[in-house]
């Protein structure tokens, strides 16, 4: 494949990506608003800043927090990109107005150019998997240094670049600099193509966010509404298909301890109604967290339907179940309970994290399962053993405390880059 063809075909699905933001708009009116910012033809285009970063959605936005602030604190002007509602709505909750946000272009050339001639940025900053041909390719003509941060790629994602083996090593090597989540990354951006000159292996960022001041009182006044003598497991960042399968194993956790109460948190919110509509199919009695519905002895599922909180609902629960690994999705965040000092169990598909699952799973602070029997086992044996909970806890901060510096590292050079110590990237 050549960009020329690549961009024939982006081209080609622009109408349906425009019309699947209307499809979406349906539950999230959000979808529809500012649609022009997508096409750089917004009528007030943004400002110019100094650096802009690409932080996709609410995963990718929370992990590049400690990056921004820093920008901020040496005085950068920031912009951030993202590509949906909910990144949007969770950095204007993170830092207000400190930053400016647009919804990312689509990868044409022209509109890549346009948008550019609007910001006129000094340096690019790419979150983890964000690979945007045109987009990197209209940074070079400028001779604007593109850094990918806090970069991941699993052996999934590498295979997919090997088939279009020459476009994938034309379109990386305009990377000034890959910071690689760990040596494994390292290794699959080297196979296919990235000059190791290039390469740094930094860690990931994600062990060095830390939550707020006022998350551990919030927590303890959640606790109280939910009961605190009743077991609580949250199940988090849940997707298609996966819901089915944690309220399966939710009924036989019940079986055993009637109190037991599950804290059930869909990834998209535009999923939130169905997601409440199944779980009182399935007959368990539901409180709505957005509705501020009292969370009585009698609730089975509590619906966490709101943004930026999941990390409050972990630190009042007693145990976490990670989403998005029951399906092949390839799992999401397993840090953020580990950080909370909370045992963690996931499905076997956390490809998307394999690194950070092997450091948890080996230190004893993951379980993975195979379906919904396992893993309601696994929650009967942490929830009726509080001693073996803090136990398999303190070895998740464990993981966490021996992991952290990424922040620094990357902040190095992040830093040199700005003072212009930035190989050029390649046209």
């Amino acid at each position: 494949m050549s960009r020329r063809v690549y961009s024939f075909l982006v081209a080609l699905l622009i109408p349906a990506a425009l019309l699947r933001l209307l499809w979406r708009s349906r539950r999230a009116p959000a979808y529809r608003e500012r649609w022009r910012e997508r096409l750089a033809r917004e009528t007030k285009p943004p400002a110019g800043a100094d650096v802009w970063v690409h932080a996709v959605s609410v995963g990718e936005v929370q992990a590049a927090l400690p990056l921004l602030r820093h920008l901020l604190r040496r005085g950068q002007r920031v912009l951030v990109t993202t590509t949906t509602p909910t990144g949007a709505a969770r950095l204007r909750e993170l830092l207000g107005e400190a930053v400016e946000h647009r919804y990312t272009p689509f990868d044409l050339p022209g509109i890549m150019r346009r948008f550019l001639a609007h910001v006129r940025p000094r340096l690019v900053l790419v979150m983890e998997t964000e690979i945007w041909p045109n987009m990197l390719a209209a940074c070079a003509e400028r001779n604007l240094p593109c850094m990918l941060v806090n970069a991941r790629l699993s052996g999934r994602s590498a295979r997919g670049y090997e088939r279009v083996a020459g476009f994938s090593a034309e379109t990386l090597r305009r990377f000034a600099c890959i910071a690689a989540q760990s040596p494994a990354d390292a290794e699959r951006f080297a196979a296919l193509g990235v000059d190791p000159a290039r390469l740094r292996v930094t860690g990931s960022i994600k062990f060095d966010v830390q939550p707020p001041a006022s998350l551990t009182d919030r927590a303890e006044v959640l606790r109280r509404t939910w009961g605190n003598d009743r077991p609580v497991w949250v199940a988090a960042s849940t997707r298609d298909g996966e819901e089915e399968q944690v309220l399966a194993a939710h009924a036989a956790l019940r079986a055993q301890l009637p109190a037991a109460l599950l804290v059930l948190v869909p990834r998209h919110p535009e999923r939130f109604e169905r997601v409440a509509a199944l779980v009182r199919r399935a007959g368990f009695a539901l409180a709505r967290h957005s509705l501020g519905e009292p969370c009585s002895a009698d609730t089975a599922v509590y619906l966490g339907d709101s943004m930026g909180e999941l990390p409050v609902f972990f630190a009042a629960a007693d145990v976490a179940f990670v989403g998005g690994s029951l399906v092949p999705t390839g799992g999401h965040n397993l840090l953020e309970p580990a950080a909370a000092g909370l045992p963690v169990v996931s499905g076997p598909h956390t490809f998307n994290f394999a690194e950070i699952a092997g450091l948890l799973h080996e230190r004893g602070a993951l379980v993975q399962v195979p379906d919904a029997a396992a893993l309601a086992g696994v929650l009967l044996g942490w929830l009726t053993d509080a001693a073996e909970r803090a136990r398999v806890g303190e070895q998740g901060r464990g993981v966490i405390d021996a992991n952290r510096g990424a922040l620094g590292r990357i902040t190095d050079l992040v830093d040199a880059c700005l003072a212009g110590d930035c190989p050029p990237a390649a046209i």
